[in-house]
């Protein structure tokens, strides 16, 4: 299976480009982020044209999130499930080949201090509720997206710089190992353990061109997915050309 996650940036301005990819890699499953788009707008019917079905939940203007498969998507739900009123579409999640797959985008923070920092930090803690609650770490899981943060100096271009950043902040990389802790490996890493892979920069001052990103969207696995991954990659390719999102996908494969 070739999993894939990637934050679009947009979906509807973005579709022609998602399209285009999906031709050429043919991943199996795919885990999209910030479609900024209702579910009734989202372009389910070119997408089902390419060959995979849709798991969605999405939001107007802000967020949203899905997972595509070319394998039949069951048992599908959409959000933390807390009782929080929190209308922000930021999990969905589907059983695809016998694995659970979740489709997550975190809250960015915005500024330190702020309340939507504050969400965020929150946020992380009811993920990993949501993890305890309903899976062991024995359960064939993939967690992917969008996590917005960088979890270790190696996956900042300048650390020092990001220390005091929503994406860096030692309370944020604390609040997203709280989550790993469940029992969760980042699968990149266990190919790839080289420093200067990213899979985000800003579209200004030449960012991208000078390979000043942080590695924010993350496939996090369990033990039982962990002993299956047998590639890695960071399509930097998609992140070129024009109109592009500001991030780029990341693929994972995982063996039989």
């Amino acid at each position: 299976m070739l999993l894939a996650t990637w934050n679009v940036n947009s979906i509807r301005a973005r579709e022609e480009r998602v399209r285009a990819w999906l031709r050429e890699k043919r991943p199996d499953v795919v885990c999209l982020q910030e479609l900024k788009c209702e579910e009734s707008r989202f372009p389910r019917a070119a997408v089902e044209a390419e060959g995979y079905g849709v798991a969605l939940a999405g939001q107007r203007t802000y967020n949203g999130v899905a997972i595509l498969s070319r394998l039949p998507l069951e048992d599908v739900s959409a959000g933390l499930q807390d009782g929080e009123d929190d209308m922000q579409a930021r999990l969905v999640a589907a059983t695809v080949g016998g694995i659970r797959v979740l489709s997550a985008y975190a809250p960015n923070g915005e500024s330190l201090g702020s309340e939507k920092y504050q969400y965020k930090l929150r946020w992380f803690t009811r993920l990993r509720r949501y993890l305890d609650a309903r899976f062991t770490p024995q359960t064939p899981l993939a967690l992917c997206g969008d996590l917005n943060v960088a979890p270790e100096p190696r996956d900042a271009h300048d650390p020092e710089r990001w220390a005091s950043s929503v994406l860096f902040h030692d309370d944020a990389r604390a609040a997203l190992k709280q989550v790993v802790g469940f029992g969760l490996l980042d699968a990149f890493r266990l190919k790839r353990d080289e420093p200067g892979l990213y899979t985000w920069w800003d579209y200004r001052a030449g960012a991208f061109h000078k390979n000043q990103g942080l590695r924010i969207d993350h496939v996090l696995v369990t033990e039982p997915l962990a002993r299956r991954c047998a590639s890695a990659e960071i399509d930097r390719e998609a992140r070129k050309g024009e109109l592009p999102s500001d991030h780029a996908p990341v693929l994972i494969g995982i063996s039989p």
